[in-house]
């Protein structure tokens, strides 16, 4: 019965979403009729970064992210700076993976080498696209992707400070980050999951299994063998390059166990962990955990709506022809 109440919960709350008349600027085939082909062309240059290395699944999904909450979905995180000051050069952004940023490059190039696309698509749509297809490769939904977004001209190292959610986030802190771009409860559990693949370095969750406080060393929300295998590939003075997966189960698979391993003790961040620690977000992570068709339904519409923030369009930005400088 509690897992059929969130159903209808969800339902309604993904009713509410489509019924409103939002984001009209963008649209589901915005390039049709000036590069038919641009969802063919990033899809190939996807499939093919994506054999050569597994990094980029999460490395794409995390510049997705960042690129958002920031500024908005403007590609702003794709710029350099002759003085490392843009976004990519923040604390919070240095640990994004190379590989994101070169998958975008590469679909980029793709697209421009295709006769009548020459300067007609954003690198913030090819991120998007991206992303979607990265999913998709990975066992997750493929979904229609909404386009017509501008690239940003601005990209700053100071824009990034309080931004983007951090590891050791407590439920009220990231419900309050999430809502501060349109999404609620339901969008930040669903796209939490997210973390079904990848990775995370050690010092993102030492705390947890090392100096938890004066009582234990490790959190004991934690699973106790789960924790022991942590310790063992996290020592204390771990290398600061050593990364664990934050689906110890299926860390290459866009499914539903990052759900389940919750459950179970074995949420990684204590961002993770905090889905756990209320009613309501508790009966999202159980209703994602039953069921993982409806996970990814729900999925769908939270990084939809992830994809609409603070977008530019029209005169508001432009159209990169590299998507490492502004034209």
């Amino acid at each position: 019965m509690e897992t059929l109440n969130s159903h209808c919960l969800l339902s309604l709350s993904l009713l509410v979403l489509f019924l409103c008349p939002c984001y009209s600027q963008l649209q589901y085939n915005y390039y049709h009729n000036s590069c038919p082909d641009v969802e063919s062309v990033v899809h190939s240059a996807v499939k093919k970064k994506l054999e050569q290395t597994f990094v980029t699944g999460p490395a794409t999904l995390r510049l997705f992210f960042h690129d958002c909450f920031v500024q908005g979905c403007d590609a702003s995180v794709l710029l350099t700076s002759h003085d490392n000051n843009a976004e990519k050069d923040s604390a919070d952004d240095l640990s994004l993976a190379g590989d994101g940023f070169d998958m975008v490059i590469r679909a980029k190039s793709a697209v421009e080498s295709v006769p009548g696309c020459r300067h007609k698509v954003s690198c913030a749509d090819i991120l998007a696209l991206a992303t979607r297809d990265i999913i998709s490769l990975s066992g997750g939904p493929y979904y229609a992707v909404e386009l017509g977004r501008r690239d940003g001209r601005i990209s700053l190292k100071a824009s990034v400070n309080g931004h983007l959610p951090l590891a050791d986030f407590n439920l009220n802190q990231l419900k309050s980050m999430f809502a501060s771009h349109g999404l609620d409860l339901v969008d930040l559990v669903a796209l939490s999951g997210a973390h079904t693949v990848g990775f995370s370095h050690c010092r993102q969750f030492s705390k947890r299994i090392h100096v938890y406080n004066s009582k234990t060393r490790t959190d004991p929300a934690l699973n106790l063998q789960y924790a022991v295998n942590l310790r063992r590939i996290c020592p204390k003075n771990v290398d600061p390059r050593i990364v664990v997966p934050m689906d110890p189960d299926t860390p290459l698979i866009f499914d539903n166990l990052y759900y389940k391993n919750l459950r179970q003790g074995k949420g990684l961040l204590t961002s993770d962990h905090v889905l756990l620690t209320s009613l309501k977000s508790r009966e999202i992570v159980d209703a994602f955990a039953s069921n993982s068709s409806f996970f990814k339904h729900v999925f769908v519409s939270a990084i939809t709506k992830l994809g609409r923030v603070d977008v530019k369009t029209g005169k508001q930005g432009e159209i990169r022809r590299d998507c490492r400088f502004v034209n």
